[in-house]
């Protein structure tokens, strides 16, 4: 087993020479960002397709895709900076060293909304609609995103030996300077070792949580698929994908050994907002609910 390789043992997944980036001379383009934009354009086509749906104009989705982009990425890379003042207090010239690492995809998400509400205000577009429009878009972002952190194997929980469970060599690690992780994280103290090809290589082995959000997502953007046709008010759509994300994430953030923390109280930055963010999600649905219900009465 090469240090490059990735298993998945008890789903008997090899992958062989599973590579970071594209050399092009001497410059380096990660395959992380070549996803993220690969999740942009793919997230555009769907919007698009659904803005044809509903009557919508599709091109105003490619306008806003071109003003969101940046702002989502800073406010991605603030988020992860706030959270992790302690380390760019000391390293700030690491602030905008992007390709170092360190996106939340939560505030990303935050910038894009914010940039939303100014562009239909300014567009004229009816805010709620578009947000309805974009929802799948976003989630086939997100679930083509998380692979980018599949590639960087980053993202990934604490030792375990379920179905899922995903075997790293240590030596990669080593290779890239980021042993001091996995000490912190204690996954050290939970070393496989594997032997192929006549020798014996030491893995850490966890849960690939870059996985489950994906599948997470994945049943989240189908429910939504479904309900679509069904929904009765502006807006309900992107109340589900709030309600989903906020839950699944949630759950799977409590697996990670990377979380962003609250100070050093040991409370997962990620999940608070996360709670916000389904009950906010659950609160927009009943209230668009009971506007419904009122109305119908009225009627």
């Amino acid at each position: 087993m090469q240090y490059t390789d990735i298993r998945f043992p008890n789903l008997g997944i090899n992958l062989f020479h599973v590579g970071r980036y594209i050399a092009i001379g001497d410059f380096q383009i990660m395959y992380y960002g070549i996803i993220i934009a690969c999740g942009f354009f793919a997230g555009l086509l769907v919007a698009q397709k659904e803005a044809r749906r509903t009557g919508q104009n599709p091109e105003i989705y490619l306008d806003y895709l071109l003003c969101m982009v940046v702002p989502a990425i800073l406010g991605a890379r603030a988020y992860y900076v706030i959270f992790s003042w302690d380390y760019y207090k000391a390293n700030p010239g690491e602030i905008l060293n992007i390709r170092g690492g360190g996106l939340g995809i939560v505030g990303g998400v935050m910038a894009a909304i914010l940039v939303l509400v100014i562009f239909a205000k300014v567009r004229k577009q009816k805010l709620l609609l578009m947000l309805d429009t974009l929802t799948m878009g976003l989630l086939i972002g997100q679930i083509m995103g998380r692979w980018g952190n599949f590639f960087n194997r980053e993202a990934f929980g604490g030792f375990t030996d379920g179905l899922f469970s995903m075997q790293i060599p240590v030596e990669y690690f080593e290779r890239y300077g980021r042993v001091g992780e996995l000490s912190q994280a204690g996954l050290l103290e939970h070393l496989v070792d594997v032997t192929a090809g006549g020798q014996t290589v030491s893995c850490i082995q966890v849960h690939p949580t870059f996985l489950y959000e994906g599948l997470w997502n994945c049943m989240v953007l189908l429910i939504i698929f479904l309900y679509r046709k069904h929904k009765k008010n502006d807006g309900e759509m992107f109340c589900i994908y709030l309600m989903g994300y906020g839950l699944g994430r949630f759950w799977i953030e409590g697996l990670r050994v990377d979380q962003l923390q609250i100070g050093h109280i040991g409370i997962a930055v990620t999940q608070v907002v996360c709670i916000c963010i389904f009950i906010g999600g659950l609160l927009g649905m009943l209230h668009m609910k009971r506007k419904s219900k009122k109305s119908h009465l009225a009627n």
